[in-house]
């Protein structure tokens, strides 16, 4: 028996429910009298932006925004919101989108704070401090980033994507309103909620380490825990009933909410315990063919859980039965695991090989190469991964042969 051991890190404040976006202005006046929105072009011109700048007006609040903020959030645009909005010295910074949104709010956070170049905080534990606070308003529901203790950028100076990792870049208030999302198309629906059920499932079956009392003032993600398997488990359970739903019939508002609860639940899980393989083998995938993050990640799911099946029989048990499986032999329940992972994704349009995302044969050793560099995400996965692992899951995610997969 494993003694009981957990870490929570949240922000100080959750809103969540419709409407609850109507609540910027008094949040942010508790803040101070200058805010700052960064945000993207679509969603500035939108009638929502419009409503919550006139709650940021009726509470008093000044307001500058910044609406170029770009997907995959490149950090020249980073640099670019600093220098603009330098000078305004703003008391609170609201991210107002999809991740990139969430994200670029913290890292400009970070840099107005702090000063120096993105570069100097890459890694875990490099932010000397606390940031100016951050409110953070999903559109979408995947990513987890209002609660989470990290942003990710593409900076031209390196092949992959990058993150910084640290405590201090938890938003102070996530303010997470439904009906934010209820614009959000089709295919990103599925990508985002998909992307969240990867982060519940690498965050469950994540590598348990000793819990001495050093681990979380050293690690930001700390590995499985108690408090992040509660949290990953309330999503997976949610994402199994809802977003089938949410992607099939976009008004559906109350699987909208379900959704995007199950994405912050997520968030908190993945932020103190992290994610693993997938995301690590995902880097250079997205590098190579600029396909969506979510998209990638899923696809690899069902071929990682595959490889990490001899560590992973309890977890895997607990997944089918959140997924609603009713089978009572528990080695059964730990084997379907995969199999209802890759049938939810397929049905929700998640390309079933690496093929499908665009990934040619002749790229699979690079891809083995370039994912041992994340060495956080691999050393987090719950079966030791070296080169050759790596190398064994992305060859039978490319060609389709998995457990879960029909005789073809």
């Amino acid at each position: 028996m494993t003694d009981l051991f957990g870490i929570m890190r949240a922000p100080r404040a959750i809103l969540f429910g419709n409407g609850q976006r109507l609540a910027l202005g008094r949040v942010a006046a508790a803040l101070g009298q200058r805010v700052l929105i960064c945000t993207d072009e679509r969603f500035a011109g939108t009638p929502e932006m419009s409503e919550l700048l006139a709650s940021l007006e009726t509470a008093g609040v000044r307001v500058q925004v910044y609406d170029r903020t770009q997907p995959d959030l490149p950090v020249d645009g980073v640099y670019e919101c600093v220098a603009a909005h330098r000078a305004f010295q703003p008391d609170a910074i609201v991210g107002l989108g999809g991740g990139s949104c969430l994200d670029m709010a913290k890292l400009v956070s970070l840099l107005l704070a702090h000063g120096g170049q993105a570069s100097d905080y890459y890694g875990e534990y490099k932010v000397p401090g606390p940031t100016i606070p951050v409110i953070a308003l999903p559109t979408t529901s995947g990513t987890g980033s209002e609660v989470t203790p990290v942003a990710v950028l593409a900076d031209s100076a390196r092949d992959l994507k990058v993150g910084v990792s640290s405590p201090h870049l938890i938003p102070h208030t996530a303010i997470c309103d439904p009906e934010l999302t209820l614009t959000c198309p089709k295919g990103l629906t599925a990508i985002a909620g998909a992307d969240a059920l990867t982060h519940a499932i690498e965050a469950l079956t994540a590598v348990r380490r000793s819990p001495d009392a050093d681990i979380a003032q050293t690690r930001v993600f700390v590995g499985k825990n108690a408090f992040s398997d509660q949290q990953a488990l309330v999503a997976i359970r949610a994402l199994a009933s809802y977003l089938p739903r949410a992607v099939e019939n976009g008004a559906d508002l109350h699987a909208r909410g379900q959704v995007m609860a199950a994405a912050l639940a997520a968030g908190l899980a993945f932020g103190v315990a992290g994610t693993a393989a997938a995301h690590a083998i995902q880097y250079p995938i997205g590098a190579l063919t600029h396909t969506a993050h979510g998209a990638g990640v899923a696809t690899l799911m069902p071929y990682v859980m595959d490889f990490n099946a001899p560590a992973c029989a309890a977890d895997y048990a607990a997944i089918s039965q959140a997924m609603g499986d009713t089978e009572t032999d528990p080695g059964r329940l730990a084997a379907n695991a995969p199999r209802h992972v890759y049938e939810l994704f397929a049905g929700i349009g998640i390309p079933a090989t690496l093929e499908g995302l665009g990934v040619r044969a002749d790229q699979l050793d690079w891809i083995a190469a370039q994912s041992m560099l994340a060495a956080r995400l691999v050393t987090n996965n719950p079966r030791p991964l070296d080169q050759a692992g790596i190398a064994a899951i992305v060859a039978a995610a490319h060609a389709g042969h998995g457990s879960f997969r029909p005789s073809r």
